[in-house]
Order: structure tokens, then sequence, then C-alpha cells
């Protein structure tokens, strides 16, 4: 069990799928780090539309430029990922005023179950502040164009993924 550093930070979420404003929030943090671990959490409770290894490649084709961020699956409690990692840090996104209560009690409750790890938030661009991982799901779902909001290797799972369950191509 390793101490909490301060200069390992773990970026933890669904990535259902991964958005241009997940990967604005890592380009913008990681620098900051010495190693930015991106938690790709399994989340069966929230019914995820992308399976997990999935969503893990996703967010490693996503991120591949940057030296010092590694991209890792869990399946734990993250309080646990946390510290088989020896992360220091939990940065949290935040887009709008109503993610804040939500954000506020996980960070009170982190604070009780991993001591000494701080949780930093941080507000994305304003021209990803409206993109939403569920958001662009539905969107795709219906034939929507995603483009300006995912990478490209998303847009082309998520292509894939409803033509499948479509039975056939989009229009």
């Amino acid at each position: 069990m390793a101490s909490p550093n301060p200069r390992i930070a773990i970026y933890p979420g669904t990535f259902d799928p991964i958005t241009n404003g997940h990967v604005d929030l890592v380009h913008r943090a990681a620098p900051l780090f010495e190693r930015f671990v991106v938690g790709v959490a399994v989340s069966p409770g929230k019914g995820p539309g992308l399976p997990h290894e999935q969503r893990i490649e996703l967010a490693r084709e996503s991120l591949k430029e940057l030296a010092n961020v590694e991209v890792r699956g869990f399946d734990t409690l993250l309080a646990h990922f946390v510290t088989e990692v020896g992360a220091g840090v939990l940065l949290r996104g935040l887009r709008a005023v109503s993610d804040f209560e939500y954000e506020f009690q996980l960070a009170s409750m982190n604070r009780h179950l991993i001591p000494g790890v701080e949780t930093l938030f941080l507000t994305p661009a304003e021209k990803y502040s409206f993109i939403s991982s569920t958001l662009v799901r539905e969107i795709s779902r219906l034939g929507g164009d995603v483009r300006k909001f995912v990478p490209p290797a998303v847009d082309a799972a998520l292509q894939e993924q409803f033509r499948r369950r479509s039975g056939g191509e989009q229009t």
C-alpha cells in the first residue's frame, strides 16, 4: 500500500465515451504532475453503452501523445484504486454549478476514505462546457454527427456500435 504522492494524480470516470472535454482537462492537468492516471471505471450501475475494455482503448488512443499519462481500468472502490496507485490527488471536472453539489459530496466522502488525498476541480474550456458523454451517446444513437465533440476514434466506435445495433447503415 503506497502512501499518497502529491505528484501523482488520478482522473477517474466511466468515460462512456471519452469526449473532447475530458481530453481538454487531461491536456491541461497532466503537465502539473509527474504521473497522471486516467482511471476508467467499470460502473455497471450506470449501464455503460460501450464495453469497459473498449472505453479503456479509446481513452488510450485519445491521449497517446501525452508521455506522463497512463490509462488504466478499475473495478474497485475508487479509494482502493487511488491507494493502489499511490496518488495524492484526484482530478474532477466541473461543467456547471449543477455538478458542484454532487462533486462536493464525493470529495468530502473521499477525504474520509482516503485521508491525505486532495481533490482538485478543473473546469473545461468554455467550448466544451456543454458536452457530456450521455448527450454524445444519445446524439450518436439517433444518427447525429458527434465529430465536433469526441476524438475521431470515438466517433468511429460510436458509429459502428449504433450501426450494429440498428442492423444496418445510419442515414
